[in-house]
């Protein structure tokens, strides 16, 4: 499978009704070839939800969206089990979480208990209702959203909830050009609705299973650990990252590789991916901390100038 002439074609795609964010397609493109989950922390009117939508139709994927909300309960997402009178046995109806790309819209208004829903959805891969376990779509892929400005009614996303996301991600205002584009492209109609599927579900499994099998040598293997540690004894982190981000790095640099037409993975491919894959998942020892490197990207970033990348 060549996965970097498949990413080109979904990018292009993608790009007709998102203009100007290439850079954020390619890095989504790397969480969904390797097989995460991403959180998208923006401010409403950027382009979240087309970006989500935009996938979907060029992948040939069913999509759903959940609005979350303070009320939602989680059986409105993994569904529930009803008595039906007919059968006079209870019955499975599966909520709207069994679809291929799900889009879990200010996922951080919901209260932590529906929150906690997607756990094991994210993880595992299952949704388990009254002692029954079934199995999701494949493949399965959650875009999250946030507004990072509104905070009345939220809940923040605890760090088992954050720790599943593969990578965070910001899409941010468009350069002038782009918007022209914007306006343009949108004057007589939505791009989005033209979009067709570039590829197949069978593609995006051969692709996935071909991103698994790209080689990691043992001194790449090692720099992603030298990283994650880092993360642990630095004074200035109260929170390092877990083992689960050490494997979540070594998948999106695999992803990285084959888009970029290598079957093998560079430290460079490591260095692109740390940042949006590692950043959310540390917790600064203090404010202080926080302030002296500006954000939890600047604190990764400084670790990844100070830890020795290897000559491959």
């Amino acid at each position: 499978m060549n996965v970097s002439a498949l990413g080109n074609a979904i990018k292009n795609n993608i790009s007709r009704a998102l203009m100007g964010k290439d850079n954020e397609i390619g890095l989504m493109l790397c969480a969904f070839f390797a097989g995460g989950h991403i959180l998208l922390e923006d401010v409403p009117g950027t382009g979240k939800t087309t970006l989500a939508n935009a996938l979907a139709r060029s992948v040939g994927l069913n999509c759903k969206r959940i609005q979350f909300t303070p009320d939602l309960l989680p059986a409105d997402i993994t569904g529930v089990d009803f008595f039906n009178m007919k059968t006079q046995e209870f019955t499975f109806h599966p909520g709207p979480v069994f679809s291929n790309i799900i889009i879990a819209d200010e996922i951080n208004r919901a209260t932590p208990r529906t929150q906690s829903a997607l756990l094991e959805c994210m993880q595992e891969k299952q949704v388990t209702v009254g002692g029954n376990t079934y199995i999701l779509n494949d493949p399965f892929f959650v875009i999250a959203t946030q507004n990072p400005i509104e905070t009345k009614g939220t809940f923040a996303l605890p760090e088992a909830q954050t720790d599943r996301f593969i990578m965070k991600l910001s899409l941010g205002y468009p350069e002038q050009r782009a918007e022209m584009n914007i306006l343009k492209g949108y004057k007589a109609a939505n791009p989005l609705n033209d979009l067709r599927p570039v590829c197949s579900a069978g593609d995006i499994a051969a692709a996935r299973k071909t991103v698994e099998n790209i080689t990691v040598s043992e001194a790449v293997a090692q720099y992603i650990i030298d990283i994650a540690n880092a993360t642990r004894s630095d004074e200035n982190i109260r929170l390092g990252v877990s083992p689960r981000a050490s494997l979540a790095l070594m998948r999106l640099s695999q992803a990285c590789a084959a888009l970029g037409g290598r079957d093998y993975v560079l430290p460079d491919d490591v260095k692109l991916m740390a940042v949006p894959c590692l950043a959310h998942r540390i917790m600064p020892e203090s404010m202080r901390a926080l302030s002296l490197a500006s954000t939890n990207e600047a604190l990764i970033q400084r670790i990844l100038d100070e830890v020795k990348s290897p000559i491959v």
